[in-house]
């Protein structure tokens, strides 16, 4: 049984200054092309049958980097719409409501680009894209270029978490590398944010 091999694009202005980047196409920073290309040559060690990315211009910059051939891109892996949080770092969004935690508070809408989605939208993408990940691993494994939240949602899915439970991991960082396995049947978390 292969792996799910997950990698968080590399790093952008906003993730270095900790602002909200869900829908907004943000590229990468000249570390964060420097990082995605370091991943190269752990990557070409593994058996990848099939590599999929978010749509959005930082997975695939970072894919491309990192030597992954034939990505395709899944909407599925666009990162949380942020809605009205868009572009916003945590410390300015408790400015306006003290206490706010994403996973339990959410987001408020924003405009029309950025309407906001609810953590089971989230958990509900994650598992369509885990859906069509599983019968390949039979072949080998799977990579997957993503984003910070939506990793999070993604790994507690596999595990068979509720969604909520993506607060218990840490945020990885950008340019990093997790691993979803299987033991016995039973899905596990290999490896978690290794650069």
């Amino acid at each position: 049984m292969g792996e799910l091999i997950l990698i968080r694009h590399g790093q952008t202005g906003w993730s270095l200054s900790g602002r909200h980047a869900g829908r907004t196409d943000v590229p990468l920073t000249d570390e964060g092309e420097a990082a995605a290309k370091a991943l190269g040559p752990r990557l070409a060690r593994r058996p990848l049958v099939a590599v999929f990315s978010s749509p959005l211009g930082r997975a695939l910059r970072t894919a491309e980097l990192a030597g992954l051939t034939g990505t395709r891109p899944d909407p599925d892996l666009t990162e949380w719409d942020y809605g009205g949080y868009e572009g916003m770092t945590a410390a300015q969004i408790r400015q306006e409501r003290p206490g706010w935690d994403l996973w339990r508070d959410g987001v408020l809408p924003g405009d029309a680009d950025h309407p906001g989605e609810r953590l089971e939208q989230v958990a509900a993408r994650a598992d369509a894209v885990l859906d069509r990940i599983r019968p390949l691993l039979s072949d080998g494994d799977v990579a997957v270029v993503a984003h910070g939240h939506l990793a999070r949602v993604l790994t507690v899915r596999w595990l068979g978490l509720d969604a909520s439970a993506s607060r218990l991991l840490g945020h990885p960082h950008p340019g990093t590398v997790s691993v979803l396995a299987t033991e016995d049947g039973r899905p596990f978390l290999s490896a978690w944010n290794v650069p």
